[in-house]
């Protein structure tokens, strides 16, 4: 079944009013090439602090509680090359986890990656842990026991035990794994895989792939219904946007949006689903009880979007300015602008 788009022109959104936040939200901003990620105030819409030492951030999760942000560098380096030192360990220490191997030990030895452990309350790095790959996004359990890290180029995804600051195990999940997602009871992580068209369903109690499901063209970013039930999927070569039962292991809806897509967020109330429509300059918001898709224009290349629960608010990155869009999420209105330095990537909201 597929769900044709209606557009809305601006003029359609400017009578609504503004929302005020009220919600103590913090959101968390990777800015890839930059080097950190930027810490908001969601009440003010405010940048207030700066994580620096992340090297190409792209990925960046939190658990439920706001304890740890898991960030991932989507950019990988030679066996051998020593990250920097955390705070914390001794240099003796560093170096023997980072010693080389003996020489003949293996063969052509994957490229190394970096996920890093971030304490949020004051964004000391905790550890730098090696993974097998680039890192291009990242998912942390809702309970904080672990965290999952994409490995786009390498068809596989880590497992982060948060407890000992080590890698679990790696599970090969199919060609280039971008998004991750986790359940509320942390048994089943949903692994999009761009290179087949397919998504993965990982059986947390045995690390092991149980179900796979076929998409659009590309699925990319996805969201999880908060009851576990539902799973929307950005197909992003071909515009559309699959809402996949997981009692019923399969497609039930297809949105069309238009265009190549990126990002996209459920609402807190789960009755509306935001999308940026990244190639046609504009945000979408489907209505998942009557499938109505309005549109209306919102900057150049729309790109990640997350919704922060009690504020009526969402944030859209843009791939193309240096800027995050305020935008409230009835009316689909531009509240405000918040200036970065870089581009936004994928952005945590921790509540407290």
């Amino acid at each position: 079944m597929r769900i044709a788009i209606k557009t809305l022109g601006l003029a359609a959104v400017l009578l609504a009013p503004a929302v005020q936040a009220t919600a103590d939200s913090t959101v968390y901003v990777p800015l890839g090439n930059a080097g950190e990620a930027l810490v908001i105030d969601a009440t003010r819409d405010e940048v207030v602090d700066r994580i620096p030492g992340l090297s190409n951030v792209h990925g960046l999760s939190s658990d439920a509680a706001g304890k740890y942000l898991v960030t991932g560098s989507l950019s990988a380096s030679a066996p051998g090359a020593m990250p920097p030192k955390p705070e914390g360990m001794s240099q003796s220490e560093h170096e023997s986890h980072h010693a080389k191997p003996a020489a003949g030990a293996h063969d052509e030895p994957p490229a190394i990656g970096l996920v890093s452990i971030v304490r949020a309350e004051d964004g000391t790095i905790l550890r730098r842990i090696e993974v097998p790959g680039a890192v291009h996004h990242t998912a942390v359990a809702p309970d904080g026991a672990y965290a999952v890290a994409t490995h786009h180029k390498t068809g596989a995804v880590s497992v982060i035990d948060l407890k000992s600051f080590s890698v679990a195990t790696t599970i090969r999940t199919g060609p280039m794994p971008n998004y991750a997602v986790v359940s509320p009871d942390g048994r089943r992580v949903y692994v999009s895989n761009a290179g087949n068209d397919t998504v993965s369903e990982i059986d947390t109690d045995h690390w092991i792939v149980r179900r796979s499901f076929v998409t659009g063209a590309e699925p990319e970013h996805m969201a999880l219904s908060p009851d576990g039930a539902t799973l929307y999927v950005n197909n992003v070569e071909d515009g559309t946007v699959s809402e996949i039962s997981l009692a019923q292991g399969r497609v039930a809806r297809t949105f069309e949006i238009g265009g190549k897509l990126h990002g996209l967020d459920l609402s807190a109330d789960r009755r509306t689903l935001f999308v940026s429509a990244r190639e046609r300059n504009r945000l979408a918001a489907v209505d998942l009880e009557s499938a109505e898709v309005r549109s209306v224009p919102l900057g150049r290349e729309p790109y990640h979007v997350t919704t922060i629960a009690g504020t009526g608010k969402l944030y859209v990155s843009s791939a193309a300015e240096p800027k995050i869009r305020v935008v409230e999420q009835q009316s689909l209105r531009v509240l405000g602008e918040i200036q970065i330095r870089g581009v936004g990537h994928q952005m945590a909201v921790v509540q407290r």
